[in-house]
């Protein structure tokens, strides 16, 4: 498969499922991702955001990792989540990992320092220089209040082999447009946002990095599917149908409210690492009710 392929389609910005007494349920993860491959999507992102790993020690993060690339068993592709604001402890953790079962990674702009657009391009260029797997960047100015603009993520594009794509989060179509414009050829786009990705489609991305994926894989992988067949008219109403519980996970945070939406589902506990905590009663029981519609359209 080439480089630019592996990460086509629909990816999942996989949870990490806690017990009540705070340790990782490994079992229930086991199950979650046999359920998501089995459900069509395209390629597993471990240790993002979604995932809480910011929450977790070095030595959970690596037993996690090596879980998930065993669970998998290399049925499909895995993307790792290597970012920081650091760069030379971004560099130190590539040459520090050992990348058997890992087909790329992804890394986030550097948070908190705010640095220039020119500090952006060395920072990415130290990555890709150094990274044996192919290096996807993830631009998310409303985590990082870092905004890559369209001009240094095609400098990036051209300029670095090894990064072959964008995670673009921005929620600023005009950005999009333009790295989707003027682009290389081989280096893709991704959405990073969900209810963003049918539209993004349209224009010419090439899937998304999903968290709704994690309860809803077969109608989020079937809509994007039918999108990158240029088939709209199949997509748009799975986009619609999907829409309304797209949005309500995210009203108070990520990932509070995929975790209890996975629990109304009987999938994981509603566990959270703090300083994130549950979603409100009333979140729950909205999340509850969308979620049995979508069911209902299945039936």
């Amino acid at each position: 498969m080439a480089k630019n392929n592996l990460f086509t389609g629909t990816g999942v910005a996989l949870v990490t499922p806690f017990r009540k007494q705070d340790t990782i349920d490994f079992s229930k993860l086991e199950e979650l991702i046999d359920h998501l491959i089995s459900s069509g999507v395209d390629y597993i992102v471990a240790l993002g955001t979604t995932s809480e790993a910011a929450t977790m020690s070095d030595s959970e993060r690596t037993a996690l990792l090596q879980f998930i690339i065993e669970s998998v068993n290399g049925r499909l592709p895995i993307m790792l989540g290597m970012g920081g604001n650091n760069t030379r402890a971004v560099t130190d953790a590539i040459s520090q990992t050992n990348f058997d079962g890992i087909s790329g990674i992804l890394s986030v702009t550097p948070y908190y320092n705010k640095p220039q657009q020119r500090g952006l391009i060395q920072h990415f260029k130290s990555i890709a220089d150094l990274s044996p797997v192919p290096v996807v960047l993830y631009n998310v100015p409303g985590r990082t209040s870092c905004n890559m603009t369209a001009e240094t993520t095609l400098q990036l594009a051209e300029e670095c082999p090894n990064i072959i794509a964008i995670k673009e989060a921005s929620g600023n179509i005009a950005q999009v447009m333009e790295i989707l414009r003027c682009k290389p050829s081989g280096f893709n786009v991704i959405s990073g946002d969900d209810s963003l990705t049918f539209p993004m489609m349209t224009l010419g991305a090439s899937g998304v990095i999903s968290v709704i994926a994690n309860a809803c894989p077969k109608e989020m992988s079937d809509m994007v599917r039918f999108a990158n067949k240029g088939d709209y008219k199949k997509a748009l109403p799975l986009h619609y149908r999907l829409l309304p519980l797209m949005n309500a996970i995210f009203e108070e945070g990520n990932p509070g409210g995929i975790k209890a939406l996975l629990e109304i589902q009987g999938r994981i506990t509603n566990q959270l690492r703090s300083p994130l905590s549950k979603v409100s009663k009333t979140l729950y029981n909205k999340l509850r009710e969308l979620d049995s519609l979508i069911v209902t359209c299945d039936q």
